[in-house]
């Protein structure tokens, strides 16, 4: 294949995936203004949110790679109505657990390609997390171990770390929970040459 994929992201997780799929990738982190999209959209859905910062991110990464397809991805938390940001500090981290616990969030992941300007493929996907009642001896065990490291994941968890112990349940594909909805990429990278069809 000689076509490949920019990753408009340093998260790890993202590069992971795409790694262990056989997705031929480079990496360039880009710079998006995601506070000004939230604020240009205050009553979006969480997935439409998702997907504009997704979109932002790629065309971002886009006007800096010519030529080249570019991936832009993001993920974002709700519960009910409400959205939620990347914990800015432990306290907030501490408040977002408190307010999931014994609830359903939803973890909303979105995917953008773009090149040159032109959107390729937009896809998102929506996981259900179930998070178990959280005492505040858990709470306070599981952030001295895991802050600073989940500052930057949506739902100040990673669910390949100690991040599991907070779910009683899960609903939902689990790339779509790890931050990208890579099943609903797939056929989009073998449509446009990124993988053997």
């Amino acid at each position: 294949m000689s076509e490949s994929v920019v990753l408009a992201s340093g998260s790890a997780s993202r590069r992971v995936m795409l790694a262990a799929a056989g997705v031929p990738h480079d990496v360039m982190p880009v710079g998006t203004d995601e506070d000004a999209i939230k604020r240009d959209l205050p009553d979006a859905a969480p997935a439409d949110l998702a997907a504009a910062l997704a979109l932002a991110k790629a065309r971002a990464g886009a006007s800096a790679a010519p030529g080249r397809i570019v991936l832009g991805s993001d993920s974002l938390v709700a519960l009910g109505t409400r959205r939620y940001d990347k914990p800015g500090s432990r306290a907030e981290a501490e408040a977002h657990l408190r307010d999931f616990s014994g609830r359903v969030i939803a973890l909303h992941s979105a995917a953008a390609l773009v090149r040159d300007g032109a959107t390729l493929a937009a896809v998102g996907d929506v996981a259900r997390l179930h998070v178990r009642r959280l005492s505040d001896a858990f709470i306070e065990s599981y952030l001295a171990v895991e802050w600073p490291a989940i500052a930057e994941c949506a739902g100040c968890f990673r669910i390949e770390g100690r991040g599991v112990q907070l779910f009683d349940r899960v609903e939902g594909d689990h790339f779509t929970i790890l931050g990208m909805p890579l099943m609903a990429l797939l056929p989009e990278f073998r449509r446009l040459g990124v993988l053997a069809s």
